[in-house]
């Protein structure tokens, strides 16, 4: 058993769930309970329950059978920012600083150090808690695997395994009734989702947010697989794809959200215009909630059990403001302002991009 001066961590999960999230709860517990003897308090829908003091301790019992269960059992919300929290004064609703009532339910559940589960969004928040004083480990999160700092984050595996079994399953149908067929994703401003499951999908045409389409080229994909004798053409758009010189498609404006703009309908657009111009049938599935849930993959259980145990690892080291992070084939540390920094996005001149060229498929440009 290895010794650790802290004794009394916290664990939240924040921002959007992501399978996985139990894993790294599970192997946090574990860890910290018999490697270290730390004492672990769970605070309940991510920074909500700093703020309202929502907390409870977490017992190796907590977290049997778990590890291959989606979602989290701490609950999570990506709304409760403590340095602009709603409140409403009088008859008005407005912003406040209330990080003081995080460091006060801190200091009664006698936490001291805390590890944040969460991507840009939360992991920002940890950040500035951070620069308070407060002792704060990061673990990265998030599907659209868009973090920088870390190769890959835990949950995009599983996201990715949902929209390729999709891509499958689209292609009978596709085939047998001579559409085509339109698969939205998520992926705000990174389409590695997109990417990689068409590649893996064998998608005909794949749009992706960092290169802006033309209509024009997409419509001339189809017409020559028509030529081609091919009836059928599957289509895979991140969500947050767009026209060139053209705006990503919002489905609505949430207040006092850390992404406050929902994108979706991005599907039905390119769907719409296809079958304008071909004349061939468009159907549009839009995957939405469902990358997200579920349980997570066997990579995604380990990636998440060894961030899970490798936060730990930081705390008892001493190591704070840092967050753990895959290089290559190790788990890393690296500072929190870089991972809160610029997105990870897919470079347009990177391998997948070439190899879906060389392979014939239609990026749009």
């Amino acid at each position: 058993m290895a010794k650790s001066v802290v004794k009394r961590i916290g664990v939240l999960t924040g921002g959007g769930d992501a399978p996985g999230l139990n894993a790294v709860i599970r192997a946090v517990v574990k860890t910290a309970i018999q490697e270290y003897q730390m004492t672990v308090v769970g605070f309940e829908n991510g920074f909500g329950g700093l703020i309202k003091n929502q907390a409870r301790e977490l017992t190796e019992a907590d977290v049997v059978g778990i590890l291959p269960r989606g979602g989290t059992i701490l609950g999570t919300t990506n709304r409760d920012n403590p340095f602009h929290y709603p409140v409403v004064k009088g008859n008005e609703k407005t912003f406040a600083d209330v990080s003081d009532r995080v460091f006060e339910n801190i200091s009664i559940h006698g936490i001291e150090a805390l590890i944040v589960i969460g991507g840009d969004g939360s992991l920002a928040i940890g950040k500035e808690l951070y620069d308070q004083g407060l002792k704060v480990v990061g673990v990265p999160k998030t599907i659209d695997n868009d973090l920088s700092a870390t190769d890959q984050t835990f949950g995009f595996d599983t996201a990715l395994t949902t929209a390729s079994d999709a891509i499958d399953k689209l292609h009978t149908t596709a085939e047998s009734h001579h559409r085509v067929m339109v698969l939205e994703v998520m992926g705000r401003y990174a389409g590695w989702i997109a990417l990689a499951s068409g590649l893996a999908g064998g998608a005909d045409v794949i749009l992706i947010p960092e290169i802006p389409y033309n209509m024009d080229i997409v419509v001339e994909k189809i017409n020559a697989r028509s030529r081609e004798k091919k009836k059928f053409s599957i289509i895979v758009v991140a969500e947050g794809a767009k026209p060139l010189g053209g705006e990503m498609v919002v489905s609505k404006h949430v207040e006092d959200s850390f992404d406050p703009i929902r994108l979706g309908g991005i599907g039905n657009v390119v769907a719409q215009a296809v079958e304008s111009a071909t004349g061939k049938e468009s159907r549009v599935t839009v995957l939405g909630h469902l990358q997200r849930g579920g349980s997570p993959t066997a990579y995604d259980r380990i990636l998440a059990t060894r961030y899970g145990t490798g936060a730990v690892n930081l705390i008892a080291e001493g190591q704070f403001g840092s967050m753990v992070c895959l290089k290559g084939q190790n788990i890393k540390s690296a500072p929190l302002e870089q991972a809160i920094g610029e997105s990870h996005t897919v470079p347009v001149d990177g391998e997948l991009v070439r190899v879906a060229r060389q392979l014939g498929i239609c990026l749009g440009d």
